[in-house]
């Protein structure tokens, strides 16, 4: 499929997964065609995940044809695929607002539809959250019967990577009575052995009741003769093995079956259906491709992971180079960085696109490190290499740092290694909302003894402050946010900044603005309309206190500005230099307010965040009316140091 069609006939018919359930199985192939081309066609109009979607069409299909939504229970883990389960499930209108200001997100979420069951965006979640549901539904006796209720994990093969996922495992192993259906849907068509008539043959067949109430039999009997009992489940094991990987998941109490063509509904419907009717924990392994259906995205699913607005008939086009963002910034410095010092070595958790990692990994091979989705390990892994000397880089999204903190506190900071992060996303981050927001970092950094944090206002300063984290001999963090910066003057010059120090950009009368990273520049444009001063702050630990002593002699009031939750974040460590100084000065904190911002443009959310320009100015008149204009500030003492 490279040209759109415009007939969605069926797929209209389809409001629900009721409306689904009551096609005749013969359909489903042709709906499946209408909802991958409509899939295309919403996405090329709004941007969005597309080549995971596109792999996804037949398994969403079959899942909620075979299931009973709601009452069953589906997990999508991550939940970027889900877009073809929000179309079956009454959402087909709303993909035109995908991911914009208002509109749907493009992840499931508790509050937009009870058929998503649990809200995902990180990875890994599905399983123990299926699981917990699993155990909640037999506890209210839902685990048998007429009211029998199924719940389903799907999980991507990357999001296996992560020890969660093999924690869930472990741990549903060994619940009794619970009904769990864990399907790993596998796109990476390399790790798998070709899927095709005999492969749909065995795994019908191995799914089968028939097959199932025999290995029930033979297990009761034989499990009196311990010894014949083990042979022949080793033999089993065995035949399985020659046709089928991964029997490793049997040894987590799992059943295993598979793998199936991922896009085959012939081999889908029954074999689900088969498997819906087994209680205990089982494992389905479906092979899927990412792009299915759409030549371009085949090609290069990468590149259609997550597209922009484009022409389906064209595909995607290079854009007009425009100002660099920050991650091609700090993709630059690690190259240039490496090759100064062949200490250096970069390491991210399966983002090496995200991460701007991509010509490092090219020219730098042996000293890249993709540990795929497993952050914990990742921060601990860059932690054992500082101990030998090495100079470790850890490029990761700030909501995903998350992931690894108390490896970050235990295992990096506690010993004082040199380890650099490199913190992409900080802030708003758009469409991708709340889940992907990174929001959160300054406060749980700042926090940790040894630590040392970063926060650049231009790109060129990003670049000298990486140089700066990377000199200092012990952890260190910048933040950055997404996107390009303000098309700042880059120099190639390895520039160390002064430590703990602040810089003086604006000189003004009464109010002091301390502004932090990406704020410096609407702070700017708010001081001109109140005279005000304006600080880049720079450091957010340690805090430039000199400069706020300082600054207490010649002015009434402060403001600070960041981009980043208010509660803990750069203002609050403003607020504890003041106390620390013994000042009373009056202070504004600005930032984003307690509560989760929703996806949509990052200008619009700072604008409705108060952040922008004009806002900042607007907070500032409203709080201090009574400083602008002219006048001198107030005598103030300021207590000795």
């Amino acid at each position: 499929m490279t040209k759109m069609k415009a007939d969605y006939s069926l797929l209209e018919t389809i409001d629900q997964p009721a409306s689904l359930r009551r096609l005749s199985r013969s359909k489903l192939p042709a709906l499946a065609d209408e909802l991958r081309n409509y899939i295309v066609d919403s996405v090329s109009r709004t941007g969005g995940h597309l080549s995971s979607n596109l792999g996804t069409v037949e398994l969403t299909i079959a899942l909620h044809y075979v299931f009973n939504t709601p009452s069953d229970r589906i997990v999508w883990d991550v939940g970027h695929q889900s877009y073809p389960h929000k179309i079956l499930t009454g959402r087909r209108e709303g993909m035109a607002q995908l991911r914009q200001h208002g509109g749907i997100s493009g992840f499931p979420r508790r509050i937009e539809s009870e058929y998503d069951t649990f809200g995902t965006a990180h990875s890994s979640t599905s399983i123990s959250a299926a699981l917990g549901m699993a155990v909640a539904s037999r506890n209210k006796g839902l685990n048998k019967g007429p009211t029998r209720r199924r719940h389903v994990a799907v999980i991507g093969d990357g999001s296996m990577t992560a020890g969660m996922a093999f924690e869930a495992m472990n741990n549903a192993g060994v619940t009794p009575d619970i009904d769990l259906l864990v399907v790993l849907n596998d796109n990476d068509m390399s790790i798998s052995p070709p899927v095709g008539a005999l492969n749909k043959y065995l795994a019908r067949v191995l799914s089968g009741r028939q097959v199932s109430m025999a290995r029930d039999v033979a297990r009761s009997v034989l499990s009196k003769v311990p010894p014949v009992y083990e042979l022949a489940r080793r033999l089993e094991e065995h035949a399985k093995g020659l046709v089928v990987p991964a029997t490793m998941f049997e040894e987590f109490g799992f059943t295993y079956f598979g793998p199936i063509d991922g896009h085959d509904l012939d081999a889908l419907v029954p074999t689900l259906q088969n498997l819906r009717e087994m209680h205990g924990p089982v494992f389905l392994h479906v092979i899927t491709r990412k792009g299915q259906g759409y030549k371009l995205a085949e090609a290069d699913p990468i590149l259609y992971h997550g597209p922009g607005k484009f022409n389906p008939d064209e595909g995607i086009k290079k854009s007009v180079p425009g100002a660099p963002t920050y991650t091609q910034i700090f993709g630059e410095w690690i190259c240039d960085m490496a090759a100064l010092d062949e200490r250096v070595v970069g390491v991210t958790p399966a983002m090496r696109e995200g991460s701007g990692l991509v010509e490092f990994e090219r020219r730098f091979p042996t000293r890249y490190f993709d540990v795929g989705i497993a952050e914990q390990h990742a921060v601990t892994f860059a932690a054992g290499m500082a101990c030998e000397g090495v100079k470790p880089v850890v490029a990761i999204y700030s909501t995903f740092l998350q992931r690894g903190y108390d490896q970050l506190i235990h295992d990096v900071a506690l010993q004082n290694l040199p380890v650099v992060f490199a913190l992409d996303r900080a802030g708003l981050v758009g469409a991708d909302g709340a889940t992907h927001a990174g929001a959160y970092d300054l406060a749980y950094l700042r926090c940790i003894p040894n630590m040392v944090v970063l926060a650049p206002s231009d790109e060129n300063e990003c670049r000298q402050m990486l140089y700066t984290a990377y000199c200092h001999e012990g952890p260190s963090a910048v933040r950055y946010p997404r996107g390009a910066g303000i098309g700042a003057a880059i120099s190639k010059e390895f520039t160390r900044l002064p430590f703990g120090k602040a810089e003086l950009r604006r000189s003004g009368h009464r109010i002091a603005i301390l502004a932090f990273g990406s704020m410096l520049h609407p702070a700017l444009a708010a001081a001109e309309t109140l005279d005000a001063t304006v600080v880049n702050m720079r450091w957010v630990k340690p805090v430039d206190a000199d400069m706020i002593r300082e600054l207490a002699l010649t002015h009434d009031a402060f403001v600070t500005v960041e981009e980043h939750a208010v509660a803990g974040g750069a203002g609050s460590a403003c607020l504890e230099a003041i106390a620390q100084l013994g000042l009373a000065v009056p202070t504004l904190q600005l930032g984003l307010k307690d509560h989760f911002i929703d996806h949509g443009d990052p200008a619009l959310l700072l604008r409705l965040e108060g952040l922008d320009g004009p806002g900042i100015a607007r907070s500032i008149g409203e709080r201090f009316a009574h400083l602008l204009g002219s006048g001198e500030p107030t005598p103030r003492l300021v207590a000795a140091r």
